[in-house]
Parts: structure tokens; sequence; C-alpha cells
């Protein structure tokens, strides 16, 4: 599976963007996506997940109902929607994904559990 995020940019504080994760080869419906970001000097961490079949959805504290993650199969695309933007959300946005099977929603949250990455993109937001 090949991943490419796109949809970053810069935004005021309080604003919305929607990143993309486009997806290429082998199948994609069989695969866990997640989210995960790292601003200068931190750490990555995990923002949001959502399981192959879209109906399990996981967020990280810090943006739990302020982003969105989503999927179309039928074109191989995830999405994160995010909304009320804050300076602290500025950092390079990762997609990720698994074709493993998760049996534990804990592992939804850490990197090693998926072997897919994409390139970042951007978001920087203007307080």
């Amino acid at each position: 599976v090949q991943l490419q995020a796109s949809g970053g940019g810069l935004v005021q504080a309080g604003g919305s963007l929607r990143l993309s994760c486009a997806a290429s080869g082998r199948t994609f419906s069989r695969t866990a996506i997640g989210w995960f970001r790292q601003a200068p000097g931190k750490e990555r961490e995990f923002v949001a997940a959502i399981n192959w079949g879209g109906d399990r959805t996981y967020y990280a504290d810090s943006v739990k109902g302020r982003f969105t993650i989503s999927r179309d199969n039928a074109k191989n695309t995830g999405y994160l929607q995010m909304n009320s933007l804050k300076p602290e959300d500025t950092a390079v946005y990762y997609c990720a994904a698994t074709e493993k099977i998760i049996y534990s929603s804990v592992a939804y949250y850490r990197s090693g559990a998926y072997e897919y990455w994409g390139q970042g993109t951007q978001v920087t937001v203007s307080s």
C-alpha cells in the first residue's frame, strides 16, 4: 500500500482543514488507517484512527470533539476533518495504514501497529 497525504496548509486559529490520505495498491478496504502528527522538537503522537470497516474510530483526547476521521473505500481515500484548529495543532501530519488484524483497540494508538506510512503534510495554525 502506498499512501499520499495532502490537504495541509496555513490556517488561522478557529479555522478548518481537511486532510486526505490517498492509497494505491493492494487492498485498501482491508486496512486500518491512522493519523499521527509531529511538531518540531516533539515526538510523533497519535491523532486518530479508523478500522477497516469504518465503524470504529479512535481519537487522542487533545482532538476529540474537534477532529473527525473517516474513509471512503470506493475512492481508496481516508480523511481527517479538522475543525476549531488551535496553534498547538501545528505539526506535520502523517497518515498510516496496516493490513494486520488488530485485536486490541489499544493497538490503534501505537505507531508500531502500522506498516505503511505516507509522507507528511504540514499544518500550520496561526494565532
